[in-house]
């Protein structure tokens, strides 16, 4: 007994979903461990390394700071926050990388979208859905995933034309929507540290200023030991949370021209898939 088109897509349906998954984005699910552990590691980065007995004269911390170690430790508790923001951008950044990387797949993007649109161009569309199970990543799996639709569509003698390209356009929307949080995942942590990363170096500069002030005002000579150290505190956290916003701005917008282009790619052939659609039926 044959199947009625209803069946017939239901069955092709169930194939689907039997088919390997196409999407191998990695990458961190909660960003708030990495910033634990960054803390963690600033803060004996910071006790023990910097605030080590042979950084200073007399071997001790409350004396004059020998080398650069000793100097940044006179920054104070304000220098292991900021070591921890700084520490965060670029665990995430690495983070990102490896995300990013895996979701380009695994050949150069722009010759698989021209690969496609080549096979689209000579209806082949079993050669183009080869190509996405080697490809792999984000964009293989939207046009995995929307070619799919189309050998669907294509079986399907219930819908009309203006119907099952909708339903393609869909197709590609929702593939879409569904890669692209993985993306961006983590991406908005690194956007805001690159303004709280200045804004706490800049308090630390302010409470370095404060300390040097106080050392100038007190009476008979000024204490250069506290003065001293009132313009380590001081610069020192500038020059961090400066290196923090810094590498947070350019981590931020390098990542985001990478998702940019991907996404560009998907748009382009998502187009390109139902153009050819369009034109053989």
């Amino acid at each position: 007994m044959d199947q009625n088109p209803k069946s017939q897509a239901a069955t092709m349906a169930a194939k689907v979903k039997k088919e390997e998954k196409i999407s191998n984005v990695r990458g961190i699910r909660n960003a708030f461990f990495v910033i634990i552990a960054c803390a963690a590691c600033a803060i004996c980065i910071f006790l023990f390394l910097m605030g080590a007995p042979s950084n200073f004269e007399g071997n001790d911390p409350a004396g004059h700071p020998l080398n650069l170690a000793g100097t940044v430790y006179k920054g104070g508790f304000i220098v292991p926050i900021l070591m921890t923001l700084l520490l965060t951008v670029i665990v995430l950044s690495i983070e990102r990388w490896i995300a990013i990387s895996s979701a380009s797949g695994k050949g150069n993007t722009t010759k698989f979208v021209a690969d496609i649109k080549a096979d689209l161009a000579k209806n082949n569309i079993d050669a183009a859905m080869d190509r996405c199970r080697k490809q792999k990543g984000s964009v293989a799996s939207v046009v995995y995933n929307t070619l799919v639709k189309y050998k669907e569509m294509d079986a399907n003698t219930v819908l009309s034309k203006e119907q099952k390209l909708t339903t393609l356009r869909n197709e590609v929307e929702e593939a879409t929507a569904l890669e692209m949080p993985a993306l961006s995942q983590n991406l908005p942590i690194v956007a805001t540290l690159t303004t709280l990363g200045t804004l706490v170096g800049l308090l630390g500069t302010v409470m370095g200023m404060i300390k040097s002030f106080q050392a100038l005002a007190s009476s008979g000579s000024p204490d250069s030991t506290e003065l001293s150290t009132g313009i380590s505190e001081a610069l020192v956290n500038t020059a961090f949370g400066i290196a923090t916003g810094a590498f947070a701005v350019i981590s931020y917008n390098f990542f985001t021209n990478k998702i940019d282009n991907l996404t560009y790619a998907i748009d382009e052939i998502g187009f390109s898939i139902v153009a050819t659609f369009a034109a053989t039926h």
